[in-house]
């Protein structure tokens, strides 16, 4: 049991206890456990969400309650990153240091039996070996922390975090959290940008935050934003191919159509099976054959 070993030995990142404040209660109606934790989670977020208008993009009723997935998917609609927890009981206890509700999913009955049911974790005391969760009709209700991990390990160890674009708990693993990003860019751009800026400062050395940040920054027209963006990602990556791409498309778009080339040509010299890479090259020699022409007349 998690639970033995973290009352034994206590991580040196993980504090005795800690207490979320602030994080909104809503009782939780039969099989609407789901909307309500979601809706208390990104609240204390800064969102406001009431359960019943989070309930018809989550509620499956063949399920009679809400998939993970939807659980997941839902907060990025609205502009804000949610992301799973590694499946241990440490990373919910430093969500929650962190000042982080966590939203987790129990099974109350057994195996054979289950009984889902959706909770939010607000709080912990190791010295009692208790964690406390908004769950039910009761807020901040106390459970033994042995018993809690029970229910959790048997509804499949799942947690996960909601906040705001442009925060970055500590309880999150890179590739999680690019993943969850990665959904924003299609639809909250603004928002996209704020959290792979804030990955740069995790991250600084990572290809895949420079790059997000390059390609938000050029969804909101801010070429030159982007081309500082690209030349970081390169110098992150110096063997990467596509942050060459991507600015010899800016400088084409700017009119510095030999730097183009030159950035195209470096791209496709590392990575020669892209077509996208010949594309873009194609690209910049159609502007300069249009450019010669202009010039004649």
């Amino acid at each position: 049991m998690q639970t033995a070993s973290l009352m034994q030995t206590k991580p040196m990142d993980i504090s005795e206890s800690a207490h979320v404040e602030g994080v909104p209660f809503f009782p939780q109606q039969d099989h609407q456990c789901g909307p309500a934790s979601l809706a208390m989670a990104l609240n204390h977020a800064g969102a406001s969400l009431s359960p019943d208008l989070l309930r018809s993009g989550l509620f499956v009723p063949g399920r009679e309650g809400s998939l993970q997935v939807e659980m997941l998917a839902l907060p990025r609609r609205y502009g804000y990153v949610a992301y799973p927890l590694i499946p241990q009981l440490g990373s919910i206890l430093r969500a929650v240091e962190a000042g982080h509700p966590v939203v987790v999913l129990q099974n109350l009955g057994l195996s054979v039996a289950p009984q889902w049911h959706y909770a939010v974790v607000t709080g912990f005391d190791l010295a009692k070996g208790s964690i406390r969760l908004h769950s039910g009709e009761t807020p901040d209700y106390q459970l033994a922390l042995s018993t809690f991990e029970r229910t959790w390990k048997r509804a499949g160890s799942w947690a996960m975090v909601a906040h705001r674009a442009g925060e970055l708990p500590v309880a999150v693993t890179e590739n999680a959290y690019f993943r969850a990003v990665t959904v924003l860019e299609h639809s909250r751009k603004r928002e996209a940008l704020l959290a792979y800026v804030a990955a740069t400062r995790r991250w600084p050395r990572s290809l895949a935050a420079w790059m997000g940040v390059g390609n938000s920054r050029y969804a909101l027209a801010d070429l030159k934003g982007a081309a500082e963006a690209f030349i970081k990602a390169s110098k992150a990556d110096p063997l990467a191919a596509e942050p060459l791409n991507n600015l010899a498309q800016i400088r084409m778009e700017q009119g510095d159509l030999d730097a183009a080339m030159a950035l195209a040509d470096q791209a496709i010299e590392r990575d020669k099976q892209s077509v996208l890479y010949l594309q873009t090259r194609d690209e910049v020699i159609r502007a300069r054959a249009n450019a010669a022409r202009s010039g004649l007349h």
